[in-house]
């Protein structure tokens, strides 16, 4: 099935996420050639208008407009940038799932598939509808006692203390059950896909994006709970700010969302499937993440790292040229 399969009467229509400073008129201008000549209708958000505006010989413009009628319209997503512009453009649709592709502009990159050089090849996979597409989970973040909108968090939920004094004290309740508190400096609750990020820097598990759980990890534990708890999908986490907590800054996916007072209490439970990424090669992909993972300390023996470089690099390593 072809990603821009077009509704009745309605041209087939892209929406284009980009990085706020990262230079990215390259694949803008690609992208747009690309659909001006498949007969896609490219749209742009309102906030990013002047950076997609100034891609070099980008043909036809891209249309701008607010970001609800832009979940509305888009049959589909490219995301240029890393991660941070992959998680929200998945936090933008979350309310109507479509299928968000990454384009790689940014350093490391677990959720982006997509090199610059490879764009041109991969929107023919997006119309030949050679690609799959891999659900994600979010948290669904919501406070009480303070005056903060819902949240949706793919990598995670952080209550870390402000400044430098004091510490964040919070006590848990899964499903309306007490089951202890924290005094730490942050306290993360992270989805299977974040558990690579703050929560693995934490000390936290590695848990496999295939398994529908809720990991909660305290930064530098003090007292109360010290190792990170696993959850279950269906579980709801109550988190209420003690009366002998300092002041908890709330991040979602590393952006901050607002600030948690003693006696404001945080809910947060996972909501499956609330985003498509689209994988073009899954086991290309699988093989990088791999590396990556080493990169982080998993530990990895010579033969296993030598698996995990590409065939015809070991070729060419060993004088062999590739078949």
């Amino acid at each position: 099935m072809s990603l821009l399969a077009p509704r009745p009467g309605v041209l087939p229509t892209l929406g284009l996420v980009v990085h706020p400073s990262k230079p990215v008129g390259d694949s803008v201008a690609t992208i747009v050639r690309w659909a001006a000549a498949h007969g896609v209708r490219m749209l742009g958000r309102q906030q990013d208008q002047q950076r997609i505006g100034a891609a070099p010989d980008s043909g036809p413009a891209v249309g701008a407009v607010p970001d609800a009628e832009f979940v509305d319209l888009v049959d589909g997503v490219i995301a240029l940038g890393g991660d941070g512009t992959m998680l929200g453009a998945m936090r933008l649709v979350v309310g109507r799932p479509v299928p968000v592709l990454g384009v790689n502009h940014g350093n490391l990159g677990f959720l982006v598939e997509v090199t610059p050089a490879a764009l041109e090849a991969s929107l023919a996979q997006l119309v030949s509808g050679d690609f799959t597409v891999e659900p994600h989970g979010c948290l669904v973040a919501e406070a009480h006692g303070a005056d903060l909108a819902t949240r949706y968090g793919f990598n995670d939920v952080v209550l870390a203390r402000l400044g430098r004094a004091g510490a964040v004290s919070v006590d848990l309740a899964v499903n309306g059950q007490q089951y202890g508190y924290y005094k730490c400096d942050a306290l993360v609750v992270s989805t299977p896909s974040g558990s690579t990020a703050y929560n693995y820097a934490a000390g936290g598990p590695v848990v496999s994006p295939s398994a529908a759980a809720i990991v909660v990890t305290p930064v530098a534990p003090m007292a109360g709970i010290g190792r990170a708890v696993v959850l279950g999908a269906g579980d709801q986490v109550d988190l209420h700010v003690a009366g002998e907590s300092t002041r908890a800054a709330v991040d979602v996916d590393g952006t901050a969302s607002g600030e948690l007072a003693p006696g404001d209490s945080l809910s947060a439970a996972l909501r499956e499937d609330a985003a498509l990424v689209v994988r073009l090669s899954p086991g290309a992909h699988a093989g990088r993440s791999r590396v990556k993972l080493s990169l982080l300390d998993l530990p990895l023996r010579r033969d296993q790292l030598l698996d995990l470089i590409p065939e015809n690099l070991r070729q060419r390593i060993a004088g062999n040229p590739p078949v």
